[in-house]
């Protein structure tokens, strides 16, 4: 079955995660904002991975020392996608 959902970091320059699974694999992730390389390549990398190898590989990433990055927050979000 087919899920997209969004969220709204917190503490990062990105506004707004979009993200679709697939029986439990990344299918699409779309980051509104942010650093707009990083993004797409960490969104690149997630596709085809499993939801929770994608949080366990990026929570806890800090950012110049705000306790939260862009990955650690799309962690967040995976979550809720399950």
């Amino acid at each position: 079955m087919t899920k997209t959902y969004t969220y709204t970091p917190m503490g990062v320059c990105a506004r707004m995660f979009e993200i679709t699974t697939e029986d439990g694999i990344i299918r699409n992730v779309t980051v509104y904002g942010g650093c707009h390389g990083n993004s797409q390549g960490v969104a690149s990398l997630l596709v085809g991975m499993s939801v929770s190898e994608a949080i366990s590989r990026l929570r806890g990433i800090d950012c110049h020392g705000k306790g939260t990055s862009c990955p650690d927050q799309l962690s967040y979000a995976l979550e809720q996608a399950l």
